[in-house]
């Protein structure tokens, strides 16, 4: 059987990379995009299966450029995760029009993009779309306005895209993370904001760039063939608790 093939973008480390690796342990060929081609090419020097492309997923040319190399690669593709994302935090006073199209030209634009130019090759093989959004887009927060409100889009985005593309056997639904031990988190939480958010999630700890990966590779496959437009939000339950005080969740013993 000819084997299927995803595009992972933003895959040169954490969620992406930890994707990939899933679909490649699960038999897919996999293409990674990343426009950090050095980290790109340290992850691609590891895994001689894959193919590694440099580009931008904020640039028209160059997503086109990645659906040609990719269809010349696998000759089919069956799945998009579209992970690649930036993030710049700060007060809304701050953000200023650049910042906010830094921030929209990736996590937005990028995603419409792709999915655009991969619509017609995820059609011929009744494939699926998996976009990557953030706990950000389900609830408000300080210090985020462009990228929270970028995530929220994709959100929206995502259903826009099952409602159109189921027509033609596309499936496409979307991952929202919440908080998750990458090396980039740890680097930048303080000991003090990792213990809020611990105090905040239900399950009292961050999530785990394999857990991400876990659900991503499920709605990309046939085990989800019935499945889209949905927004799949791994958590922790972080977001179905609101803005409650953890200090007013009540203690709940260790049944062992």
């Amino acid at each position: 059987m000819t084997e299927k093939c995803v595009i992972v973008t933003g895959a040169a480390r954490g969620i992406g990379l930890a994707s990939a690796d899933l679909f490649r342990e699960e038999g897919w060929k996999v293409v990674i995009v990343d426009r950090d081609r050095g980290a790109l090419d340290e992850v691609a020097a590891a895994r001689p299966d894959l193919l590694a492309l440099p580009h931008d997923v904020s640039d028209p040319d160059q997503v086109a450029a990645m659906l040609r190399d990719t269809l010349a690669w696998a000759g089919r593709l069956d799945a998009l995760v579209n992970n690649a994302g930036v993030a710049e935090f700060g007060p809304i006073r701050d953000c200023d029009f650049a910042m906010w199209r830094r921030v929209m030209a990736t996590n937005l634009d990028g995603v419409f993009l792709c999915s655009q130019a991969c619509t017609e090759a995820l059609a011929a093989t009744r494939g699926a779309i998996v976009n990557i959004a953030s706990i950000s887009g389900l609830r408000a927060s300080t210090l985020r306005v462009a990228y929270g409100t970028s995530k929220a889009a994709v959100i929206q985005l995502t259903k826009q895209y099952a409602a159109e593309l189921g027509e033609v056997g596309v499936r496409v639904n979307c991952v929202a993370p919440g908080p998750v031990r990458t090396k980039l988190a740890m680097a930048v939480h303080s000991q003090e904001i990792i213990d809020a958010y611990h105090d905040a999630i239900p399950l009292n700890r961050y999530g785990s760039e394999r857990e991400l990966a876990e659900a991503i590779v499920f709605l990309a496959s046939e085990r989800a063939s019935y499945v889209t437009g949905q927004v799949l939000a791994v958590d922790g339950g972080f977001d179905s608790t609101g803005v409650g005080l953890p200090a007013l969740r009540g203690r709940v013993s260790d049944p062992a």
